[in-house]
């Protein structure tokens, strides 16, 4: 455990649970995506879920929003039932930031960032566009407000979507794999400020296939594979002791690469 997971890890000890999964079935026709999940997250830690494609995480972390509903179980966040019934309930406390940037190419950045603030949680105009502005500054964007979408690097984009998912002030943030369509120069730019929301006390969970950006920031490492949490531990005991040999398989093979 490096010394900042370390540090988040002293001071979020006796914290609540901010999310909990309890009994999570999810599945496409006969194709069971997630089977019995039982999964939480305290307050301020940072959770990196891996695993090989067509694990679950992904579904799992839609589930944890209401973009998926779920076929049987509990989901709870922030002590509150959130067992989604239909689309469109989505949790505005639940930030998410996806793979594709998703932002609007219609709109400037700044007026990308406004959107969810001015028509879900009806913020006042003048106090969303400070915070929008505060925001694109922390992520290093600040002077891109007015340019459009389309004349932002990938990197950049991210940073936008990233600010944009913060100006709804949420309780937990998701990570579905962020920096997976990026040019490599341009991942940095995402995970440094992944670090410092991590640094900040930004409860987060991220799908994520960089290793070395798990290892240094993740309170905890959970492992999936086949719709099930195989295992879960602190990121120096998976990586130097894991427990099962399915772990033992997938950190042999990441690590050739």
């Amino acid at each position: 455990m490096t010394e900042g997971s370390a540090r988040r890890a002293a001071v979020r000890k006796e914290e609540p649970d901010i999310v909990a999964l309890r009994d999570i079935w999810k599945a496409y026709g006969d194709n069971s995506v997630l089977k019995g999940i039982n999964f939480s997250v305290k307050r301020g830690e940072v959770v990196a879920l891996c695993g090989p494609s067509g694990s679950g995480k992904s579904t799992l972390l839609r589930c944890i929003n209401g973009l998926e509903l779920v076929d049987r179980g509990d989901i709870v966040v922030n002590g509150v039932r959130r067992n989604y019934t239909r689309f469109g309930t989505l949790d505005p406390k639940v930030g998410m930031v996806f793979q594709s940037f998703n932002l609007f190419p219609h709109l400037d950045i700044l007026q990308n960032l406004l959107v969810g603030p001015r028509l879900v949680i009806k913020s006042p105009a003048k106090e969303a566009r400070e915070r929008a502005m505060a925001l694109l500054d922390r992520v290093g964007i600040a002077e891109k407000a007015h340019a459009y979408p389309e004349t932002l690097s990938g990197g950049q984009q991210q940073r936008v979507a990233i600010a944009r998912a913060l100006c709804m002030e949420p309780d937990v943030m998701l990570f579905d794999e962020p920096t997976s369509a990026l040019d490599p120069e341009m991942i940095n730019e995402v995970l440094d400020v992944m670090r410092d929301l991590a640094d900040e006390g930004m409860t987060m969970i991220a799908v994520t296939h960089e290793m070395g950006f798990a290892r240094e920031v993740a309170d905890r490492i959970v492992f999936m594979d086949a719709g099930q949490i195989v295992e879960a531990a602190d990121p120096e005991s998976f990586f130097r002791e894991p427990k099962e040999e399915r772990t033992r398989a997938f950190i042999g093979k990441i690590l050739k690469h």
